[in-house]
């Protein structure tokens, strides 16, 4: 009870009271204490202290090997609750052949049909799904998906995991109008069966909210994430890890939407939630100092972001080894700041020590690897090493099209940054029709109203203005200006860019009152922006802030890191 709201440190001296006392009991070798290990393991895994949890999950392995010998369902559920702890730790590959051994076990034993047959079946496919391996995940999630129907009836809480998972798969292949209805269906699902008040209502409801927001549907993704904070609070406590988790996906909401006054406190009281519930050192509260690591240097504030980011980055080596996805993503981060504040030097061995970790934990073609090299590649281009940068450009918009299809909104983010490259080659005919196809391919991916779109809108009216095309310049400026007011407001900084690039174009053109009439309306709103996020702030904070507001190519591609949310991929542990 104790462990499921959350209350771990009441929950531990319970579960070793109960251990000992099996052994006083029951003796050394007793299929109960083997229980008792898995479950003292599992509370380990959850607080995130992993070298206590793999030896109890081991010991308890061994144990129902001896006494129900090597083919026994508990031994199955054994092997996927050590595949469990080993893929929360980063070690893929030691997790994989685990779930493999369990899934065929489970079959042997207990036929091809049968629940624990699915479970198997989605676990495989969530460690697939986070080894980018979309393609072997999505006929795992589908079987599954189709099992449960089979067996419980095609309303059931099952299906509505099974169908909540399929939709975040999809997500993350860029299929945002396949994953919208079976999310949906599994809220409705859920309500139905479980009444509107019930914690896997409000992990719907924040998976859909998360969906919109990368849909850039930011006005329908705030309430349900209230209403999922709410549901949470009222069902949990006000102290639960599933609260922080909410107030962290808000917190990126209010970020993506420009609301930086917003997102602040709930970044903090996020933090403060998991430092109390899980202790200092914790996987979540390393998450939590990134994303506000990021946040502070979207708001120009690098000299509070760079030791957030160090902090972060610490905290993952010393709770997960040197070597894990989340240590790589740390050093991808703190490369990018680096690059933003100039020192360019510090950046590039991190960057490539980020890419050679990807490589080697999850192989030469992942998702994460095609980032790297992006984001390499920019800070190639930022150097003005624009021969190093174009292949890498290249390498990753290639592999996007491999492992994500050619259709994909990362692989508009690729077309869109090597035609910026080939922009500032002055190859202007080698970038137009890179730019319009980002443009396109964002327009049928995530429709015609979304901050990326906007984004390419402007892209490609510079280029025109760069070309001297400047009848098709100005309205695709004013649409992209239009946009962001329309989406993020018209107090946002990406519309204090655009107004300043309005101003640029006029000048150019001789508008000279024209000009003038957007330059002071962009700095009327960056002078706002920097009264609220920097009242207190040293001059170094607000010169840094100025300069990174004043860009006149507002982009949000994938060059920048993404604040972590936090989506329920609903995996079982077998108890």
């Amino acid at each position: 009870l104790y462990q499921s709201m959350g209350r771990y440190e009441q929950a531990e001296p319970l579960l070793t009271q109960g251990l000992e006392m099996r052994r006083r009991l029951l003796g050394d070798e007793h299929r109960d204490l083997a229980e008792s290990l898995n479950n003292l393991a599992g509370l380990y895994r959850s607080m995130g202290r992993y070298q206590q949890a793999e030896p109890l999950y081991t010991q308890a392995l061994e144990m129902y090997r001896r006494l129900l010998g090597q083919e026994h369902p508990s031994v199955a559920s054994s092997l996927n609750n050590l595949a469990l702890l080993y893929q929360s730790m980063g070690r893929y590959q030691q997790a994989e052949p685990l779930y493999t051994q369990a899934l065929e076990m489970f079959r042997r034993l207990l036929g091809e049909e049968h629940p624990n047959v699915a479970t198997s079946l989605n676990n495989l496919a969530a460690l697939y799904y986070f080894m980018g391996r979309y393609q072997q995940a999505e006929p795992l999630l589908t079987e599954a998906l189709e099992m449960n129907r089979l067996l419980l009836g095609k309303e059931h809480p099952d299906v509505a995991k099974k169908l909540n998972n399929l939709a975040f798969l999809y997500q993350a292949m860029g299929r945002y109008q396949q994953a919208e209805p079976l999310l949906t269906e599994a809220l409705e699902m859920n309500r139905r069966l479980l009444g509107n008040q019930h914690p896997d209502v409000a992990i719907n409801l924040n998976n859909l909210a998360e969906l919109y927001r990368e849909m850039g549907r930011y006005q329908q993704a705030e309430p349900l994430y209230t209403q999922a904070l709410e549901m949470w609070r009222r069902l949990l406590g006000q102290e639960h890890p599933d609260v922080a988790k909410i107030l962290n996906n808000l917190a990126n909401l209010y970020q993506s939407m420009g609301r930086y006054q917003q997102a602040e406190p709930l970044y903090t009281q996020a933090l403060e939630m998991y430092r109390r519930l899980l202790g200092d050192e914790h996987p979540h509260v390393a998450k939590i100092l990134n994303n506000l690591a990021l946040l502070y240097q979207v708001m120009g504030r690098y000299q509070q972001a760079e030791p957030l980011y160090t902090q972060a980055l610490e905290m993952y080596r010393r709770l997960l080894g040197q070597e894990h996805p989340d240590v790589a993503a740390s050093l991808n981060n703190l490369a990018f700041l680096y690059q933003l504040m100039g020192r360019y030097q510090q950046a590039e061995p991190l960057y490539t020590q980020a890419l050679e970790m990807w490589r080697l934990l999850l192989g030469k073609e992942h998702p994460h690897v095609a980032k790297s090299l992006n984001n390499l590649a920019l800070l190639y281009q930022s150097m003005g090493r624009y021969q190093q940068a174009e292949p890498l450009y290249t390498e990753s918009l290639e592999m996007y099209r491999r492992l994500l299809g050619d259709e994909h909104p990362d692989v508009a983010a690729s077309l869109n940054n090597l035609a910026g490259l080939y922009d500032s080659m002055g190859r202007y005919q080698q970038a137009e029709p890179l730019y319009t196809e980002a443009l396109e391919m964002r327009r049928r991916l995530l429709g015609d109203e979304h901050p990326d779109v906007a984004a390419s809108l402007n892209n490609l009216a510079l280029l025109y203005k760069s070309m001297g095309r400047y009848q098709q310049a100005e309205p695709l400026l004013t649409q992209a200006l239009e946009m962001y007011r329309r989406l993020l407001g018209k107090e946002h900084p990406y519309v204090a860019s655009i107004l300043n690039n309005l101003s640029v174009f006029h000048h150019s053109q001789g508008n000279i009152e024209q000009a003038l009439e957007f330059l002071e309306a962009g700095l009327d709103i960056q002078e706002l922006n920097l009264e609220r996020n920097l009242v207190a702030g040293a001059e170094k904070q607000k010169r840094d802030y100025i300069k990174t507001i004043s860009g006149t190519r507002p982009r949000r591609q994938a060059r920048a890191p993404s604040p972590s949310a936090c989506c329920s991929c609903q995996l079982d542990r077998r108890q």
